[in-house]
């Protein structure tokens, strides 16, 4: 009876791994490309530095108790987030502006191109629609919300970043997608054409219309969409236009590779940072906010936009801790801030100081 439960187990655990949203392994001429790189070693992509995924003294049963069983002060916001809403079908196509929608996902219009980056508009940052739930407010865009799209930038396959429900909507209205070598398997899976997607390797130079050009850079994290790790590249990119020069910086851990960026790329107009859904324990994967302000400083960035907060509960901190442990570091180290509402249209020619709206929220 035993073995039988096991077996029912097994096979139950294995058909739930074959429903879509979990995407597909990179295969064939795919998985050739991968294994040429210089970053793929071992069957699996490697960070340029050694990256534990979590410290060695850490405490995984305090950090599970708060997880699962909510033991953490203000996890989620006690009222809906004051977030605003403009119609991105109407906009001007000679504005230059940014829009951003929450945790890691936003919009941009420059010279004429749009770039959709990292969109999760389903609710959901997980596989099933019952986990992960977005807080109010921070998810009022929906996918009709997004007119046709130019490029969509995808820097890793994780669910807070790969959404599938997202990405399959946007298929028919989306032009080109620029992502890491491997996340190509799941686009095709969810009826992405192959001609459609460019997979690149760090350090690669992309020629795009207009004069604009985006390079692949490397990220201090990791990938997977099961319990297999690192099997698709995970990436930042720097996005080049006549009149700006924009960091995406995707996830991942302070390291020596934002300096040699600001050093090989930069100054940067604006750099959009991971700032959220850090603990000290996993320090090496998701940077501090100390070392956020940090890593623009490294960067030359003339202007610091942080994100991967605001949306989700994805770690043990409080949900405003991350915008309130920034603004004190960019502070002390003169680093100017851009911290839009959720859905504000931000005029990337002439950014405007924000407020704390955080503080609207009791």
């Amino acid at each position: 009876m035993l073995l039988f439960s096991f077996e029912l187990a097994f096979l139950l655990g294995f058909g739930i791994l074959q429903l879509p949203q979990f995407g597909k392994v990179p295969k064939g001429t795919r998985r050739a490309r991968m294994r040429a790189s210089p970053h793929f070693a071992f069957g699996k992509f490697q960070n340029l530095e050694p990256t534990p995924m979590m410290l060695k003294n850490a405490g995984r049963w305090d950090i599970f108790k708060k997880f699962f069983i909510k033991n953490v002060d203000n996890a989620k916001p006690s009222t809906r987030l004051p977030s605003k809403k403009i119609d991105l079908q109407q906009l001007d196509p000679t504005e230059n502006v940014l829009v951003w929608f929450g945790h890691s996902s936003y919009f941009l219009q420059a010279e004429g191109k749009r770039f959709l980056i990292d969109p999760v508009l389903s609710g959901y940052a997980s596989p099933f629609a019952f986990a992960v739930r977005n807080f109010l407010g921070s998810n009022d865009y929906t996918i009709d919300d997004i007119p046709p799209i130019d490029y969509l930038i995808i820097t890793h396959d994780h669910y807070d970043h790969l959404d599938y429900r997202t990405v399959k909507a946007l298929r028919s209205r989306t032009g080109r997608v620029i992502t890491g070598l491997g996340v190509g398997a799941h686009l095709e899976r969810w009826g992405y054409k192959e001609k459609d997607i460019t997979e690149t390797d760090w350090f690669d130079h992309i020629l795009l219309p207009n004069d604009i050009t985006i390079d692949a850079t490397p990220a201090r994290h990791f990938s997977g969409r099961t319990f297999r790790r690192n099997e698709t590249l995970w990436s930042s990119f720097v996005l080049t236009t006549p009149k700006r020069k924009i960091f995406i910086g995707g996830d991942g851990g302070y390291g020596r590779h934002f300096k040699k960026i600001g050093d090989t790329y930069g100054p940067f107009d604006l750099a959009i940072l991971e700032n959220g859904q850090y603990n000290e324990s996993w320090r090496y994967i998701h940077s501090m906010p100390e070392e956020t302000a940090q890593a623009a400083l490294d960067l030359r960035a003339k202007l610091l936009m942080p994100v991967h907060w605001g949306k989700f509960i994805l770690s043990v901190h409080s949900w405003d801790e991350p915008i309130r442990r920034i603004t004190v570091a960019a502070a002390e180290k003169q680093i100017p801030l851009l911290t839009p509402h959720i859905g504000e249209k931000i005029n990337l020619d002439n950014p405007a100081p924000t407020h704390p709206w955080w503080d609207e929220v009791k």
